[in-house]
């Protein structure tokens, strides 16, 4: 069984955990499913909205596939999301990745 089959699997017993819906998203990333991916990581996001290691690669993906402001919407959430929870680590790399963006 493959890694996406094997996530999809946990995801059965264990629907709503944030670890799980990420990487199986970065594996839709890794093939080309970037709409999976996309979906799963605004899910992700949406519910859960402190899960902070999600905003880089929903908003890279978003960049990457030409939905720049959605990308800068999601960098700017990110931001603040790094913010509260006083992340110094992910605040850096969401502003570098932004500042990119934007600059």
């Amino acid at each position: 069984m493959d890694r996406i089959e094997h996530l999809k699997q946990f995801l059965i017993t264990s629907p709503s955990d944030s670890f799980l819906m990420h990487a199986l998203a970065l594996e839709y990333v890794k093939i080309g499913n970037d709409a999976d991916a996309c979906k799963l990581f605004k899910e992700i996001l949406t519910r859960d909205p402190l899960y902070i290691g999600s905003y880089y690669h929903f908003a890279k993906l978003l960049e990457r596939t030409g939905k720049n402001e959605d990308a800068i919407e999601w960098y700017e959430k990110g931001l603040a999301s790094a913010k509260q929870l006083n992340d110094q680590h992910a605040y850096n790399e969401l502003q570098g990745a932004y500042e990119d963006l934007t600059f």
